[in-house]
């Protein structure tokens, strides 16, 4: 497989107050340009830690996050990442929240005409474009969550980051936002890497899937390939093997997980 980012005999611990607390234990993982990978596992495996080691913004203990062959030593616009909480600033609108990023990135390398051409390029994929002059309360959960993957999305990320992105919202507005996420990705071609507690979201959704083991020092358990063709349709695959196989899979080993915490209770 061609590394595009790769995780390379990864550890991390936490030291407080004299105590050491061991999160990850040697994450070894190679992710190709262009595929989603999702990673899923138990509350406290530390999913989301290691989401930061890649997105850079917490250093690793031991070992190295390389994208394209380059160390990742700190955060950079390379590596959007879209929270579970949208981070939109409320005093401002849904263009000035995009156009905020931009102009920061791009202020020298695109005119001011090209700058706004390219916040409503990202706001029109995310079908936003309508609510451009609306500020963060004026607007559902759903929409301030498209308006934080239109700002990500803008700053021409190499690799998308997504922090349990659907996981406050309704079933039905996580549903279109899912299928909103397969229909970018499908039409950029982004590598994206996503973490949830979702099963079905994450079937959906990936190229692959990644199964943590428990925490403390947790390691990647399994690697699952979804080798369902995209486009993907859900209301299709309620009934496909391929998904039910996947789904089964990745539910027997979470169900496993679950009892040696029990037996460890």
């Amino acid at each position: 497989m061609n590394a595009y980012l790769k995780l390379d005999h990864i550890d991390k611990h936490f030291d407080r107050g004299g105590v050491r607390a061991e999160v990850l234990k040697d994450i070894n993982l190679t992710i190709s340009e262009g595929e989603f990978v999702s990673i899923i596992g138990h509350s406290g495996c530390g999913k989301s830690t290691l989401l930061n080691l890649i997105a850079g913004l917490t250093p690793v203990s031991a070992g190295a996050v390389l994208l394209e062959n380059r160390e990742v030593n700190g955060p950079g616009p390379e590596r959007a990442v879209v929270f579970q909480n949208h981070s939109l600033l409320p005093w401002l609108t849904v263009y000035e929240n995009v156009n905020l990023a931009v102009s920061k990135l791009f202020n020298r390398t695109k005119t001011k005409a090209e700058r706004h051409e390219w916040v409503m390029a990202n706001l029109d994929l995310v079908q936003m474009a309508h609510a451009r002059d609306k500020r963060p309360s004026e607007i559902s959960g759903g929409m301030k969550q498209r308006v934080g993957i239109a700002r990500a999305l803008a700053m021409e990320p190499k690799i998308l980051l997504l922090d349990e992105p659907f996981g406050a919202l309704d079933a039905l507005t996580r549903a279109h936002l899912q299928d909103a996420v397969m229909e970018i990705h499908a039409r950029l071609g982004n590598t994206m890497v996503m973490i949830t507690h979702d099963v079905d979201e994450a079937v959906l959704l990936s190229d692959r899937i990644v199964m943590m083991t428990n925490g403390p020092a947790a390691r990647i358990g399994e690697v699952l390939d979804v080798t369902m063709p995209r486009p993907r349709n859900r209301i299709e695959l309620a009934s496909d093997r391929t998904y039910l196989k996947c789904r089964e899979a990745v539910l027997k080993f979470l169900y496993e997980r679950h009892r040696f915490i029990e037996a460890a209770e």
